[in-house]
């Protein structure tokens, strides 16, 4: 008896994907923020129902007083209202235009209905995309004006424009007084000063979007900001419990007030550093001086004779009357910014990476010097807690 042929794994493995393919993405909206939109859609295509019932009757309109598409506006405006396509310019723009031109169609073209019809849908959407007033249920507007033959361009204005607005004015009220906002700007919105900055550029981001080539009906600002936080979330992860005193460089060499200038310059060229901090008797923070302390009272400018200079500079004079630094004292930088020895490593990657630090005094409880940490110290420790990812990752 023969047996029939059995899929291939790879054609088995294909139908599979496909199948999974077509499975709906998850929800991930908590129960109450469901509740709300649900409310939300209520209250405002009530509203917009009433108040629109009202007018027609005020205003002795004899006809619809209400769009179905209304209800697909809704969903846009009260489950989305982050996205593009649910703002009030593309809602009320959106479907307005949409009318207008389904009206059009049927004024202009007439006959035969599938033409009209696939007119009216593909030139409204040409139309929102010129107006920059994409709205999906736009094209359901245009529908409507073909399936009822309407031939009044007041139909736009009223109900069309008008219950846009209203839903629009209610969906506003409404997001506002349950803690949402609405509108959503569509601009690129700023770093907050002192977050941690992105390995990706603002325009990166822009040159990725005009790549993908596609809509995306979430607002640029809103999907950049969910990259910024995923990063920020993986930095929690990497670092989250790394402190200073777990990756910082113990007993650091340091100097005093009153110490020589060729002193300091000699130790920094002994140990290879390029900074030392300066201490009190106490050994607390007075200070620090760096390597571009020295340059800068060198005149680093004047690149010609640079070095002849800087020897000039930290050769002592022994004299009380000199005309020139002597001490550390006399260029160090005394503002100097420190952290304590149990402040998470997460909290101090923007000072290095967008302020421009490059070492930091680190401090105990009674604020005395106990370490320093330098960009080569976070190097090291990047590298000590992403190499496992990366071994488990393979």
């Amino acid at each position: 008896m023969n047996s029939s042929p059995t899929p291939s794994a790879p054609l088995a493995g294909a139908i599979k994907n496909v199948l999974l393919s077509l499975l709906p993405a998850p929800v991930t909206l908590a129960g109450r923020e469901r509740l709300r939109v649900v409310a939300g859609a209520a209250i405002g295509v009530g509203l917009a129902a009433l108040l629109s019932h009202w007018l027609a009757g005020a205003a002795g309109i004899d006809g619809a007083w209400m769009v179905a598409s209304l209800g697909a506006s809704a969903v846009l405006v009260f489950a989305a209202p982050a996205g593009p396509m649910a703002q009030p310019w593309a809602a009320v723009a959106g479907n307005t235009v949409s009318a207008v031109v389904g009206i059009a169609c049927v004024r202009w073209i007439g006959e035969p209905a599938f033409v009209v019809a696939a007119l009216a849908a593909s030139l409204s959407i040409a139309a929102m995309f010129s107006l920059r007033c994409l709205h999906p249920p736009g094209g359901a507007v245009a529908l409507t004006a073909v399936l009822l033959q309407v031939h009044d361009f007041r139909f736009a204005l009223f109900p069309v424009a008008v219950n846009t607005l209203l839903l629009v004015l209610a969906g506003s009220a409404f997001h506002r007084a349950t803690g949402r906002r609405y509108p959503h700007s569509q601009q690129a919105a700023k770093a907050p000063a002192g977050e941690i900055p992105s390995r990706f550029s603002s325009a990166d981001f822009d040159k990725a979007l005009a790549r993908y080539n596609e809509v995306l009906d979430v607002s640029r600002d809103d999907l950049e900001g969910l990259l910024r936080q995923t990063e920020l979330n993986a930095y929690h992860r990497l670092f989250g419990g790394l402190r200073c005193a777990d990756i910082m460089s113990r007993e650091p060499v340091t100097v005093q007030f009153g110490d020589g200038l060729q002193d300091a310059w000699a130790l920094m060229r002994r140990h290879h550093v390029k900074a030392l901090p300066v201490t009190d008797r106490g050994g607390r923070i007075a200070g620090i001086v760096t390597q571009a302390d020295f340059l800068r009272q060198a005149n680093l400018d004047a690149h010609e004779g640079l070095g002849e200079r800087v020897k000039e500079l930290v050769r002592s004079t022994g004299s009380l009357l000199s005309t020139k630094p002597e001490v550390v004292g006399q260029i160090m930088t005394r503002r100097v910014r420190v952290a304590r020895e149990d402040r998470l490593i997460v909290d101090l990657i923007a000072s290095f990476s967008a302020d421009g630090h490059h070492h930091l005094p680190i401090v105990d409880a009674d604020s005395k010097l106990v370490g320093i940490i330098t960009q080569s110290d976070f190097v090291r420790a990047l590298a000590r807690v992403v190499e496992p990812e990366q071994t488990a990752a393979r």
